[in-house]
């Protein structure tokens, strides 16, 4: 008898399951084991693949979408390439109102994946006309047969990381992790991750990471928006100037902020020190527990957990080149030299 042809159906079979990676060398000197949850090992190659994969079978499930409907969207790239990615598999258009923050490596990969971008400014309010929240809603509005997936205001973007990331890195580390630390953007990873962790165990503590510019640490701690917090910041998909529906704050037991050039160096060192070459994000991931240490957080016996969210090569043209690191003031002459590391023979 024949065997069979061992092979998954399409690449959505491949989403979840992501790997626990200790980390080495970079968390020598500090107290405690670290472990990244490294979710570029997704098919989309961010977490965002969870949340796609979830809310659009919920969509199908409910009978919201149909075939040959569109699918819409704000994004800083991530979420918009796992809905392009799964729309593609599916059989939806997909159309995306992205941020101008975003790479431009995020957003070619966009149009490599078939949809239709729309690029909106970044530093505007969340309610002015050109934001992306606002031209999303507008192009759901004159779309027929579609679908705005709303990733901020959707509870099943927390659902998602619930059923999926929580229970997995419960059974990874055998129920023996004290930490979780994670970034904030829509809130969902964070929330869903940490609600089914405190039910396993209401003594986990859950780290969140916020960046300067962003409003969440201090809404965190005070249940106010405050205007006076925002202004321009690099790193994508990290921090809001609102307060996303889907970030359940009464299961983050703390925020702690971060630097766009502290993040940047730090992506860059997980590179050149564990050999994980992961986003701007996980690079402010790690920059937290380094500053979350500082504070005493975490002890000999600490299992600390950080997710980091995507791959590297979605920052080629950022975090990874030195050119832009340059143009941000991220480089003195001796960070550059030491970068470089490049001859060139004539």
């Amino acid at each position: 008898m024949k065997e069979e042809i061992k092979a998954c159906d399409n690449l959505l079979e491949l989403i979840g399951n992501t790997p626990l990676v200790k980390l080495n060398r970079i968390s020598t000197g500090l107290k405690g084991n670290f472990y990244a949850k490294v979710e570029a090992f997704n098919p989309g190659h961010s977490t965002k693949d969870r949340i796609a994969l979830h809310i659009i079978e919920e969509a199908e499930r409910k009978g919201i979408l149909k075939p040959g409907d569109t699918i819409i969207e704000t994004t800083s790239g991530n979420t918009g390439f796992s809905i392009a990615m799964v729309s593609i598999i599916k059989g939806y258009e997909c159309v995306l109102a992205v941020t101008s923050k975003s790479s431009a490596d995020k957003i070619d990969m966009l149009r490599a994946m078939g949809a239709k971008v729309y690029v909106c400014p970044a530093h505007v309010a969340a309610d002015d006309p050109r934001s992306y929240y606002c031209v999303a809603k507008r192009l759901h509005e004159e779309t027929k047969g579609s679908v705005y997936i709303n990733q901020y205001f959707n509870d099943l973007n927390v659902e998602a990381h619930y059923k999926t990331t929580g229970p997995e890195i419960w059974e990874q580390t055998n129920g023996l992790i004290t930490h979780l630390v994670a970034c904030s953007g829509t809130g969902g990873t964070i929330s869903g991750t940490a609600k089914f962790l405190k039910e396993q165990n209401p003594k986990i503590r859950i780290l969140g990471v916020d960046a300067y510019g962003s409003v969440l640490k201090k809404y965190h701690e005070t249940k106010e928006l405050d205007p006076k917090e925002i202004y321009p910041y690099r790193i994508e998909g990290l921090g809001k100037n609102l307060i996303p529906t889907a970030t359940d704050f009464d299961v983050i037991d703390k925020f702690i902020k971060v630097s766009d050039e502290d993040s940047a160096h730090t992506a860059r060192e997980l590179a050149k020190t564990e050999g994980l070459f992961v986003g701007y994000t996980s690079g402010a991931a790690f920059q937290a527990v380094k500053q979350f240490a500082e504070e005493g957080e975490f002890d000999e016996n600490s299992n600390v957990i950080l997710i980091f969210p995507d791959h590297g090569s979605r920052y080629m043209s950022k975090v990874y080149s030195d050119e832009w690191m340059t143009e941000q003031g991220f480089f003195d002459n001796v960070n550059r030299e030491e970068a470089l590391k490049i001859e060139y023979i004539k």
